[in-house]
């Protein structure tokens, strides 16, 4: 099977995006880890299709994969390269769309400085529509590692996340905690694990360790999570700057009953073809 691609990047979270609207796509989980894959393949930390509409009312069908090969509901990062990437293969000249996902629609913007907005829904909070293991909802958690104990935040975005704050994020130990959050039995689906450093009100620092991916250098929905984790702690304003290392996202939540937004770039690097 041969497949043209497009390899993207929102702030240096990668993508290979494939058209499935004009060639035919069936991709096993091990053709996907092999096309992530950054000496054998392509190498991406996710893989994302654009295909037709499947539900009436809606533009586009978006889907993701992580980099081991499971399929999953919502990528902001990606989302913003999905737009880019039907604009720039004019498969649409609307700079609004209505896009269909395996958590819910997306409502995606184009904006005139290039940068897309992201209406990203309401973040779920409900330990069951995470999912996570607790009895009730709460504002924090205690998280039981090792025999040491964090305080989370527990956020779905379309997909899920902890949340925990750190003084520093350049000292946070992420590859040590990040592993053991992700696979946590308390999270059934598995989690990404978001640092949060708060500068001030309308500032955070921010990494993500991301489930089937490892540690990226930018987390769209993790920086949604973040943001409304702050939020809920009383420590951040409606509209939030958010530094990650691969670049800066602006994130706004009004509150409870409004849905997240997310703004920042998309970009694309190079175009290819290969054999699976």
């Amino acid at each position: 099977m041969q497949l043209e691609f497009t390899k993207m990047h929102g702030l240096g979270n990668d993508f290979v995006v494939i058209d499935a609207i004009n060639q035919t796509v069936d991709l096993s989980p091990e053709q996907v880890r092999q096309l992530a894959d950054r000496r054998y393949g392509i190498g991406c930390d996710q893989l994302l299709l654009v295909e037709a509409a499947a539900t009436p009312g809606t533009d586009f069908r978006y889907r993701i994969f992580n980099a081991d090969g499971g399929e999953v509901g919502q990528c902001g990062n990606g989302a913003r390269c999905f737009m880019r990437f039907v604009h720039e293969q004019g498969f649409t000249d609307k700079r609004e769309l209505d896009v269909e996902t395996a958590s819910g629609r997306l409502q995606l913007v184009l904006e005139d400085d290039g940068q897309v907005t992201v209406n990203m829904g309401e973040p779920r909070l409900e330990p069951a529509d995470i999912p996570f293991d607790a009895p009730a909802c709460a504002q924090t958690y205690t998280l039981a590692l090792d025999g040491e104990e964090i305080e989370i935040a527990a956020v779905s975005m379309g997909n899920p996340h902890a949340v925990t704050p750190v003084v520093d994020v350049d000292t946070a130990p992420v590859e040590r905690l990040g592993p053991l959050i992700q696979r946590h039995p308390r999270f059934p689906e598995q989690v990404n694990a978001g640092f949060m450093q708060i500068i001030d009100f309308e500032h955070i620092r921010l990494r993500v360790y991301e489930r089937g991916a490892g540690e990226t250098l930018a987390c769209g929905s993790g920086a949604c999570a973040a943001v409304v984790a702050g939020r809920l702690w009383d420590q951040l304003a409606a509209r939030v700057n958010v530094a990650l290392r691969g670049g800066n996202l602006v994130v706004s939540w009004a509150g409870n009953g409004y849905p997240v937004y997310m703004t920042g770039p998309a970009t694309r690097v190079f175009k290819g073809r290969i054999e699976l």
